[in-house]
């Protein structure tokens, strides 16, 4: 993972196993977002990014987890991380379903091992 990437501080597990974990994890990113005064809209666009991760969790591997984090590049980061040990993703530049995901934050990093599983990390910035 990318120094800039990397969380810092606290950090928050969810586990994704459920559509309601879905629903815990994106009050979680909110109620991250809120602490750190971050704006509504930007506590929205987290919200719709830890939605598209744990939604493609849940399809695509079943389990796996969404751990939030924030990190201090010069300007407060909310760290969103995305992992499941399932089929994982054979041509990572070729998904589309995590390019909404890459549209809403600032950084986007993808590591995934065909039948190892998949890590989404991705930030974003306070404005």
């Amino acid at each position: 993972m990318a120094n800039a990437l990397r969380p810092v501080g606290h950090e928050i597990s969810v586990p994704i196993a459920t559509d309601v974990d879905i629903v815990t994890a994106r009050q979680r990113g909110r109620a991250l977002a809120a602490a750190l005064g971050f704006s509504l809209m930007d506590a929205t666009l987290i919200a719709a990014a830890i939605s598209e991760l744990a939604r493609n969790i849940l399809q695509y591997a079943k389990r796996g987890k969404i751990v939030l984090a924030t990190a201090n590049g010069g300007r407060t980061k909310i760290v969103v991380v995305a992992s499941d040990e399932g089929p994982g993703i054979e041509d990572t530049q070729r998904t589309m379903a995590l390019s909404r995901v890459r549209q809403l934050m600032d950084e986007f990093e993808i590591s995934s091992v065909p039948g190892k599983g998949t890590t989404v990390t991705t930030t974003l910035q306070k404005r």
